[in-house]
């Protein structure tokens, strides 16, 4: 950040008083910028024994398979985000369950939000964010062509948690080595083939 948003002039880090964290704050209105981790919002949509997957049409990993989710919009919940992802994403109407999975990820300010949701129909569709959509038994799920580690750990927590029959509300904490090995197991997976 070079300029205040709020009166347009220069800015410069420091630690404002009282607080514990470098901070841009403005060299004329003494306006005080954070910076907070932003929010990700997404459903686990299931069909009778089902998840429904979305092969990624956008950046970052295009071609990719992934659960709807997005970025939450100011003035909404994050059970509205999750609920407007999936349709934008997978044109699909769910209904949520719960909460499900936390994931915070810590080199990138990310905070991701899944909530477990029931399918009424299988109905869905591409849109353009989605290069393809479809329904996928445990056994059918790409494991190699997920496009995020937090999208992994969703999937084999669900599969895992279906088999005794309770969903508790999983936290989970990622830094930038558990994304690299993430990576290079898909870069193995990919050269193997």
């Amino acid at each position: 950040m070079n300029f205040c948003s709020h009166c347009g002039n220069s800015v410069h880090v420091a630690i404002p008083e009282g607080d514990n964290r470098p901070r841009h704050i403005c060299d004329r209105c003494g306006t005080i910028h954070y910076q907070n981790p932003r929010i990700i919002a997404g459903c686990l949509p299931v069909y009778e024994d089902k998840v429904l997957l979305c092969r990624r049409a956008i950046e970052p990993r295009l071609g990719f398979w992934t659960l709807p989710a997005g970025f939450m919009e100011n003035g909404e919940s994050t059970e509205e985000a999750a609920l407007r992802e999936t349709y934008e994403e997978a044109v699909a109407e769910v209904e949520i369950q719960s909460l499900y999975t936390v994931t915070s990820i810590l080199h990138v300010n990310q905070v991701q939000m899944f909530y477990l949701a029931y399918m009424p129909k299988p109905e869905f569709d591409i849109s353009s964010e989605s290069l393809e959509v479809a329904l996928f038994a445990e056994d059918e799920i790409p494991w190699d062509e997920l496009a995020f580690q937090t999208i992994r750990n969703a999937l084999h927590f669900y599969f895992d948690d279906r088999k005794r029959g309770k969903f508790p509300l999983r936290h989970v904490s990622l830094d930038a080595g558990d994304i690299q090995k993430f990576r290079d197991h898909l870069k193995a997976a990919s050269s193997a083939e």
